[in-house]
């Protein structure tokens, strides 16, 4: 049976049709992610996993489309990351009006830098004040073996570490976003995020006389490209030169196992961290913007 439209204003309607996601637009999808899979890596391990799950409901809950002349020409995710795709002006107008009309969505709004400001521009306060807006963040990406030699100390974390690397994941992202993930008794829930990272050898570490002291996760994956996230050094450790041959490990073994193309993103302020990443071997391929909410 055919989704129902999402009703829109009649102004709207001379820029498209905003509907919920259905099986036969997957290919249109698809070209849309495939245009530019660096950027879109995150939106295309959703589509993936949700596929392969065989979770046929889950397009119409967390994609909405815009439809034109019978065909998708853009799209929205909708999770706990609202991600625009290929969207031009008009679709993130109707889009946006659709989002103002039914509240806010997700904890944070990403993705290419042009799109996600415009979008919150157009949204014009419905969604309340955000907690940080971090409009310039470079995009970079690997794929080439890294032009420093890799720590050999970095590894998967195994099953029976992972209370050794949840602290560790805490105290980062803490430190990144600036509210703790497991506030509000999201504990167990985040735990088992992580412990399902390290069942998939996507969670990576240094582990010294049993403490983490270097960490990066491979978060998103799709066939074409992955994302590495939550790149960490332990305060006491840093400035001893454990990140550069730790994000040259970590890339290496997400290229070589999980995806030809390694892609990560950074706050444009963060210097040293940018260091790292050049010396690395990464290079420009967009940017983003996070608007946290």
């Amino acid at each position: 049976m055919t989704a129902p439209a999402i009703p829109s204003s009649p102004s709207a309607e001379r820029d498209g049709l905003v509907r919920p996601l259905e099986f036969r637009d997957l290919p249109d999808l698809d070209r849309l992610l495939d245009a530019d899979p660096i950027a879109h890596c995150f939106v295309a391990s959703r589509l993936d996993e949700i596929r392969s799950g065989g979770r046929r409901h889950s397009l119409a809950s967390d994609f909405w489309i815009v439809e034109r002349g019978g065909r998708c020409v853009a799209a929205l995710h909708l999770g706990a990351n609202v991600v625009p795709i290929a969207t031009d002006d008009a679709a993130r107008r109707i889009l946006a009006d659709r989002l103002r009309r039914g509240g806010r969505r997700g904890s944070s709004l990403v993705g290419p830098s042009e799109e996600v400001l415009d979008l919150w521009r157009l949204l014009d306060g419905a969604w309340g004040p955000a907690r940080e807006v971090r409009a310039r963040q470079p995009l970079l990406a690997l794929d080439r073996a890294p032009s420093v030699a890799p720590d050999p100390g970095v590894r998967a974390v195994r099953p029976q570490e992972t209370d050794l690397l949840v602290p560790a994941c805490i105290a980062m992202f803490t430190e990144e976003v600036g509210i703790s993930p497991v506030s509000g008794g999201a504990g167990a829930a985040y735990r088992a995020r992580v412990a399902e990272l390290v069942q998939a050898g996507r969670a990576l570490a240094r582990i010294d006389n049993g403490r983490v002291v270097f960490k990066a996760e491979i978060g998103a994956a799709s066939t074409r490209a992955c994302q590495i996230q939550g790149v960490w050094v332990a305060p006491d450790r840093r400035g001893q030169g454990l990140s550069e041959p730790g994000v040259a490990a970590v890339a290496e073994i997400a290229r070589q196992r999980v995806a030809p193309i390694v892609s990560l993103y950074v706050n444009d302020y963060n210097a040293v961290a940018r260091r790292c990443y050049e010396a690395v071997g990464f290079r420009a391929a967009g940017e983003f913007a996070t608007v946290l909410l």
